[in-house]
């Protein structure tokens, strides 16, 4: 089914492709740059996943974005944890902490995340906007779920986010470790976001993965997909 979804989307792709030659608009044409001024729409996410190797067209889509850009400078590293074409993570809602860092990439995703998926969510079902996220971090050198060994986490290379908590601009407060199974508006819309996140991010995973995720979102922008 899989490879079936595939071969149909590569044929959409080349579809617009085709038409793109024939002035169909550029925020649905494959071949135009991603605005992220622009609406989203099925072609989107494809362009997103394609700025993994193009990493001046990623840097020109969050110039788009609004909030000013502050690249940070490449890090190189000899045990898996180099930090390459990143920048300091921003958004509508502020970040607590402030300032942390995250590849290009995943700034761009955070950005489609929030606005097409967080804040309607939670006009949706809390009937207010998110003012600030509460955050675990993005950076950390270390392998997958701390282990001695194996792989190293997306968070070697501030490729992925942890999310614990939101604060509406009412005031109420959202946690996932609280109202996950809490309250039935909190808990749809902290649903929403998983099932919106699945769309932008590579990776999601929520407490219903397994216990180490029972206080927060994973988010990330590596080569594995999976959205639990």
């Amino acid at each position: 089914m899989r490879r079936l979804l595939w071969i149909l989307a590569l044929a959409l792709l080349a579809g617009l492709g085709w038409l793109g030659e024939r002035h169909l608009p550029p925020a649905w044409d494959p071949r135009q740059p991603l605005d992220l001024a622009a609406p989203t729409n099925l072609v989107t996410p494809w362009k997103l996943r394609r700025l993994a190797s193009r990493p001046e067209a990623c840097f020109a889509a969050l110039a788009t974005a609004g909030p000013p850009l502050r690249r940070v400078a490449d890090q190189p590293s000899e045990v898996g944890c180099a930090l390459r074409d990143a920048v300091v993570l921003r958004g509508g809602a502020a970040l607590s902490p402030a300032g942390p860092v995250a590849t290009c990439r995943l700034a761009v995703g955070w950005l489609l995340f929030e606005r097409q998926v967080m804040q309607p969510a939670a006009r949706r079902h809390l009937g207010s906007e998110v003012a600030a996220v509460r955050h675990l971090g993005t950076r950390a050198c270390r392998n997958v779920n701390h282990a001695a060994s194996g792989r190293r986490s997306q968070h070697a290379t501030a490729n992925a986010i942890d999310i614990a908590g939101f604060t509406l601009r009412d005031g109420r407060q959202v946690t996932l470790l609280r109202d996950w199974d809490g309250p039935a508006a909190q808990a749809d819309f902290l649903r929403a976001l998983r099932d919106g996140a699945c769309r932008w991010f590579g990776a999601v995973l929520g407490p219903d993965y397994n216990a180490a995720h029972r206080d927060h979102f994973h988010f990330d922008m590596g080569r594995w997909s999976a959205c639990r």
